[in-house]
């Protein structure tokens, strides 16, 4: 085989792709992360498996952080009413609706994320993620035009 010849994207990783973007709505990291294992050898799979991977791990992190800031608050908010026995619960009625929409507003973010790079997925297509799909391709060491020559059959 020539070392620039790539294989064509069979069925069965156009699915697995698919897999690893639609499953980590319902499986978090775990799915993405098991579908990267399981399929290493594909480097379709492997990418597209381990974009939904990093960005699980970035939602993550982005829920530890409005977790944090949760308990700062709501640790405020105690030391404060102890003080204070007439305050307001500044907690419950400035930061509850920034958490919330916090939470729903990366919950929807991933959920469109999941839809749209499933289908670019099914479709064969090598679809960067915003600001992951190059970590990915770095962590991988996949260069972006001989990805573009085999989706278009061009070696």
């Amino acid at each position: 085989m020539v070392e620039n010849e790539e294989v064509p994207i069979t069925q069965d990783e156009r699915t697995m792709a698919t897999l690893a973007h639609a499953l980590q709505v319902a499986g978090w990291w775990i799915a993405p992360l098991i579908i990267l294992l399981a399929h290493r050898k594909s480097r379709f799979v492997s990418f597209h498996a381990l974009q939904a991977l990093l960005l699980q791990i970035a939602y993550l992190i982005l829920m530890a952080g409005f977790m944090v800031l949760w308990f700062v608050m709501i640790f405020a908010t105690i030391t404060h009413q102890s003080a204070d026995k007439n305050a307001a619960p500044v907690a419950l009625f400035v930061l509850m609706p920034i958490v919330w929409f916090g939470f729903m507003g990366m919950w929807i973010f991933v959920l469109v994320i999941a839809i749209v790079y499933s289908i670019k997925a099914g479709r064969a297509e090598w679809a960067n993620y915003p600001l992951i799909g190059r970590i990915a391709r770095r962590i991988l060491k996949t260069d972006q035009e001989e990805v573009t020559a085999s989706a278009t059959g061009r070696c």
